[in-house]
């Protein structure tokens, strides 16, 4: 299945929960087979202008999607698959574990 998302960052200081986000949404896109790379800002500007004031953010194209520290990879696989309406762990639209 082909997704519509064209860009992942993940903006935040550099701190470790910045960092384990930004490992969180590699092995995310990984496991749903998103052909898009992940990105990473410590632009705290570009989050503002989002309105966003908690860090890190998890932005899908230039919205963020997540914000805060999150060490929960099925919770960045949700917010990712939201973003192009598909509930579940998996593209199939469930918790089927296909992938």
């Amino acid at each position: 299945m082909a997704n519509k998302i064209t860009s992942i960052e993940v903006i935040g200081s550099g701190c470790a929960n910045c960092k384990k986000l930004h490992e969180l949404a590699v092995e995310a896109v990984k496991e749903l087979n998103f052909s898009v790379e992940v990105g990473y800002s410590n632009d705290i500007q570009k989050a503002l202008a989002m309105g966003v004031m908690q860090f890190p953010v998890l932005a899908v194209d230039g919205k963020a999607v997540l914000t805060g520290a999150t060490s929960d990879l099925e919770k960045v696989k949700k917010a990712l698959n939201d973003q192009i309406g598909i509930s579940g762990c998996c593209p199939c639209g469930g918790d089927c574990g296909c992938l």
